[in-house]
């Protein structure tokens, strides 16, 4: 059946429609809201940057570059170095994120493909948004009572065996920075299954029509064709996640053992920049409160970096597939 012909007059009829006067204030009023909350966003994000660089500016002049790469931590002598949470809040969030990645997207998949029944998908995916609702303090509590004490034995197993790397050179016998990274992964992981989920299914349903039509099977389909096109969006998913695995506070405070004694080994108390800005901000006066303040504008500038890089990624990637 041929459609009705629309004349050129008609269609540009929507476009060129006279408004009424109480249509158009309302756009301007809209939009000159829309421009207010979003120079708000911006004025905000600067002024916290601008007070954070203003106190830390005592300890850039005393230290330098020398705070990045020393660990020492003393308010007795005045003597402040953040390499050690630097080093952990690196590693940990690093770790966690190699962990999560995987565990993520191989659960993505699952829900979204015809794999198992709806209805249990269904249910997987309501449990893994249930898992992002738990309190961080919480997920705490459970690291330091359930969670340490199980994976106990596989850490000790470590230690014996390849007690010679110097990662695994320290007797685990409690908070430490392996069940740090483990409790990161349990944090992050919602994050990355969500957003891997959603954009695997805004995949048109052609190109797995498509990909099955030219006899590519079900795992073929979806390494070749499904997960280059929902790339960009899983991997801004992925940096979002390494976002908050980077500033994560509670959860990682009650169980990495908040110590500024560097250590290679993951089994030993280590230390975060969020978790020593939570420990150590309440009681800090004189320059150490501008030495906590250097550490967090390392911080703000780390996770700075990362977003700026996600920005990047998406783009090129959205480019390329």
């Amino acid at each position: 059946m041929r459609g009705i012909p629309v004349s050129e007059s008609e269609t540009g009829s929507f476009s060129q429609r006279k408004r009424s006067s109480s249509e158009k204030l309302l756009d301007k009023s809209f939009k000159a809201v829309a421009i207010s909350l979003a120079a708000t966003v911006a004025f905000v994000l600067f002024g916290i940057f601008l007070v954070v660089f203003s106190g830390s500016l005592e300890s850039i002049g005393r230290y330098g570059t020398e705070f990045l790469f020393t660990s020492e931590w003393n308010p007795v002598t005045d003597k402040y170095g953040a390499f050690t949470a630097i080093y952990g809040t690196l590693v940990t969030s690093l770790l966690s994120l190699l962990i999560a990645v995987p565990l993520g997207i191989g659960t993505a998949i699952f829900i979204t493909e015809d794999i198992i029944p709806e209805k249990a998908r269904y249910l997987i995916g309501l449990m893994v948004e249930l898992l992002a609702a738990i309190p961080s303090v919480v997920l705490g509590l459970w690291a330091i009572f359930i969670m340490e004490p199980f994976l106990r034995p596989f850490f000790v197993f470590l230690n014996n065996n390849y007690s010679w790397l110097p990662f695994f050179n320290t007797e685990p016998l409690g908070p430490g920075m392996a069940p740090a990274i483990i409790i990161l992964v349990i944090m992050i992981l919602p994050i990355i299954t969500s957003i891997a989920r959603d954009s695997l299914n805004q995949v048109p349903i052609k190109l797995r029509e498509a990909a099955y039509g030219v006899g590519a099977t079900r795992w073929t389909a979806i390494f070749n064709v499904i997960l280059p096109a929902a790339i960009s969006g899983i991997a801004g998913g992925v940096l979002l996640a390494l976002g908050r695995a980077m500033g994560e506070t509670m959860a990682v405070t009650m169980i990495i053992g908040n110590s500024n004694n560097f250590s290679w080994s993951f089994f030993s108390p280590g230390n975060t920049i969020a978790a020593m800005l939570a420990n150590q901000f309440g009681e800090a006066d004189g320059s150490q409160v501008s030495s906590l303040m250097f550490a967090a504008l390392i911080l703000m500038t780390l996770t700075l970096l990362v977003n700026i890089f996600a920005q990047w990624m998406v783009k090129k990637l959205s480019l390329k597939y």
